[in-house]
């Protein structure tokens, strides 16, 4: 149903509000319009883009709680995380991600992106990347969004260190799938609480 540009505007800023993750290509069909009428309106509201509306939730909600890394050495916005339990984030696959001739992503930004969100979600000054066993499940095309879920799965293990698993999905498909072991500098060798 088409709205006229007033009615539009009001119900794109609240829709902005409900959920600031959501990409102008989503709002155009929601309002049925073009892509470029939804940048023209938020250009009018001055409301910026997706990347800087993710980056300005990240700062307001999660920058004073990573204690591992800044927030800004995290591949990908971060959108949630629980320090210790679990960690979201998000990582939009552009032209500097992937291989020029077959616009697939390179496997090292999928890592790096996980890699990160490892190291975010440990309550730690220090965590630094043990081990890691990975698997790419299938390739990641230009324009994708991968959505990467860090969970803690074990806090200690018999050398002191923290497992953390990472999947990493387009939509809601596997794409990448990792499991790492995590140093940090709380625990001793023994995996005794200093």
């Amino acid at each position: 149903m088409r709205r006229n540009k007033k009615e539009r505007q009001k119900q794109l800023k609240e829709t902005i509000m409900e959920n600031p993750f959501i990409t102008d290509e989503e709002l155009a069909e929601k309002f049925s319009v073009s892509v470029q009428t939804i940048r023209l309106d938020r250009l009018e509201l001055s409301i910026p883009e997706l990347r800087e509306r993710i980056k300005n939730v990240a700062q307001q909600n999660f920058a004073d709680q990573l204690r591992s890394l800044p927030i800004e050495e995290v591949i990908g916005e971060i959108i949630d995380i629980e320090l210790d339990q679990q960690a979201i984030s998000i990582l939009d696959i552009k032209r500097e991600h992937v291989f020029s001739r077959t616009h697939i992503a390179r496997g090292h930004h999928l890592f790096a992106q996980a890699n990160s969100l490892a190291v975010a979600v440990i309550n730690d000054e220090l965590a630094l990347t043990a081990k890691a066993n990975i698997r790419f499940i299938r390739q990641v095309k230009l324009g994708e969004r991968v959505v990467a879920k860090a969970k803690v799965i074990n806090k200690e293990d018999a050398k002191g260190r923290t497992i953390v698993k990472v999947k990493s999905y387009v939509h809601k498909e596997l794409v990448f799938i990792g499991e790492f072991s995590m140093f940090r500098s709380n625990f001793t060798e023994t995996g005794d609480k200093q």
